[in-house]
């Protein structure tokens, strides 16, 4: 015969809680760590499991948070959704992940169907953070910003771009480089992307001679688009938006017969784990994807709930030296 499922209000008599405690500390919310710990040793000794279609029925939500990525070609992204994914696990949440394969139009039409099935939140980062209908899809369900602010979220965590582009193009011109091709995944659908602005800012302000170029995150396209730039511009450096763009520069150098530092260096921007263990490492720019994920989950964990204070977490960079950056031939 089936073990008969374990209650709420059982795990409440063994903790000597009430029901609506337990509740919240098997969600990780206004309770102590130590409550927290007790209980959930409580509920994994009786077996409990939470009724996601009774709790659904009760509450009015269904667990679910949309999580909407730009381009899951990116490995950036792909890592960031995965610890989301487990930190809402954490929080008795479940992720729905969708990729809008670096399309604003397809990023539009997965948000809305996200809303339309009815999700308690979402956690986005946006492909186009100008576009008019953040506005009215946030005052629909909480939204979550990650990377770029948006109008109306309940809550976000903005990238300081500007810092992150200033140490980039700064440690560029200590060493001397003046001609910098810059690579982003930014379309001309969706020309105000605060990085690529400030890009172009900090150049003039350096003088740098810069070009800006699309590559997409797909190492093939963005190979593609590097032999393109290495033959056609012949930069000292370029300056890529995406550890993942960054790999298409090393490929295309080696097709080019091109070493690294020693003919082009080569930045990222987002430090994923690979790039560390490429030959030189890849010069790039980490934003504390752990810190990122921790605030993010936290923000649309209280924003699910019913929190109306409006947060904004500013993620600071460092600059991650390895060898792929060297005083230009």
């Amino acid at each position: 015969m089936a073990r008969k499922r374990a209650t709420i209000r059982e795990v409440a008599q063994a903790t000597g809680l009430s029901p609506a405690a337990v509740s919240y500390a098997l969600r990780g919310l206004q309770v102590s760590e130590e409550t927290m710990e007790r209980v959930r040793a409580a509920a994994a000794e009786l077996g409990y499991e939470a009724d996601p279609i009774a709790r659904a029925l009760a509450s009015g939500r269904t667990g679910m948070i949309g999580l909407l990525c730009g381009s899951l070609e990116d490995l950036w992204q792909q890592s960031l959704a995965v610890r989301i994914s487990r930190g809402l696990r954490e929080k008795d949440r479940y992720a729905l992940i969708l990729d809008a394969v670096g399309d604003p139009a397809r990023e539009r039409l997965l948000a809305q169907q996200l809303r339309d099935q009815r999700v308690d939140g979402m956690i986005v980062q946006p492909l186009d953070p100008a576009a008019a209908f953040w506005t009215e899809l946030c005052e629909s369900l909480p939204v979550v910003a990650i990377g770029d602010a948006l109008a109306g979220t309940a809550g976000e965590v903005v990238f300081d771009n500007r810092r992150g582009v200033t140490l980039a193009l700064e440690h560029l011109r200590s060493l001397g480089h003046h001609r910098v091709s810059v690579l982003t995944s930014t379309q001309a659908s969706t020309p105000d992307r605060p990085a690529d602005v400030y890009a172009t800012a900090e150049a003039e302000r350096l003088g740098l001679d810069i070009e800006v170029a699309t590559a997409p995150h797909g190492l093939a396209g963005a190979t593609s688009a590097a032999l393109r730039i290495l033959t056609e511009k012949k930069p000292s450096a370029v300056f890529c938006f995406a550890d993942s763009i960054a790999y298409g520069v090393y490929a295309a150098a080696q097709e080019l017969g091109l070493s690294i530092p020693g003919d082009v260096s080569v930045m990222g921007y987002d430090d994923y784990p690979m790039s560390g263990l490429l030959t030189p490492g890849l010069t790039t720019v980490d934003w504390d994807i752990d810190g990122i994920v921790r605030a993010a989950v936290r923000l649309i964990s209280a924003a699910a709930d019913g929190g109306t204070r409006r947060r904004r977490v500013v993620q600071a960079p460092t600059l991650r030296e390895r060898g792929s950056v060297a005083e230009p031939p």
